[in-house]
């Protein structure tokens, strides 16, 4: 399929670069580019083992949603533009791979949105992050009070939120927001060097601890507890489980086949 505000590159060794491309707006998000960003999350290739997101151009990742479409919804309107963004950052959450935001410039509002719905974040030493709803007279309304929360506890997340005002990497660093700040030029190379280390490991392993980690936080520490041993022995299961532990045994690389 043709889109016209994303660009994907996806190499020989699984690692699928996808740039929201709307640089006229800073990569703004209206609803043509959430139900492209949607379309493209839902046909994913099977080949794919590790996806990065990331924003056309030096100064910004994805500034926000688009004020211009929002300023003259209704009620009714509004709610289903929030379902809309909410249900694809839903499926970046969960998608049964790792996904990496390289947060190249502005973050803001639906922008720090889809940073939160990754799983790992790695930010340029330029980049800003933010939820300035407030001043536009709404809230954040593809799960920002949600994930905001869980990422960097209530205190910051209310900071954050309640004020509108911006924070620099260093800011966000500090809280736990993102895992790593870089200087512009070496975003994109960190990022890929981290996308390959994970690369190099066991997919099925991959989607469980991600299962694991997502789906446990919400449980309390039994269910949690549960969760995790029955999908660590499901990976014994897997022709992955028996080439890694010989593998290991035998002193040589693993080659992992996904089954």
């Amino acid at each position: 399929m043709a889109y016209n505000y994303l660009l994907s590159d996806t190499r020989d060794n699984g690692i699928c670069i996808l740039t929201i491309s709307a640089p006229k707006t800073l990569n703004a998000l209206n609803s043509a580019v959430l139900k492209e960003l949607d379309t493209f999350i839902g046909s994913l290739d099977s080949a794919v083992k590790v996806l990065i997101i990331t924003g056309d151009g030096p100064k910004s990742f994805v500034a926000g949603a688009d004020i211009s479409q929002m300023s003259t919804l209704s009620a009714k309107e509004a709610l289903e533009f929030s379902k809309l963004g909410a249900g694809v950052f839903r499926k970046i959450e969960t998608l049964n791979i790792p996904v990496i935001a390289a947060i190249n410039g502005y973050a803001l509002g639906g922008g720090c949105e889809l940073a939160l719905s990754c799983d790992i974040r790695i930010a340029s030493d330029n980049a800003v992050f933010g939820q300035p709803e407030v001043k536009l007279g709404i809230i954040p309304g593809f799960s920002g009070t949600y994930r905001l929360s869980k990422i960097v506890g209530q205190g910051f997340a209310k900071e954050i939120i309640y004020s509108g005002k911006n924070i620099r990497s260093d800011e966000a660093l500090r809280i736990g927001l993102v895992n790593h700040v870089v200087s512009i030029d070496e975003l994109m190379p960190t990022v890929l060097a981290l996308a390959e280390t994970i690369v190099a490991n066991a997919p099925i392993a991959l989607k469980n601890a991600k299962k694991s980690i997502n789906e446990g936080f919400d449980l309390d520490s039994e269910g949690a507890i549960a969760l995790e041993s029955k999908l660590f022995s499901d990976c014994f299961n897997t022709a992955d489980q028996k080439n890694g532990m010989a593998a290991f045994l035998e002193k040589r690389k693993a080659v992992f086949e996904n089954k």
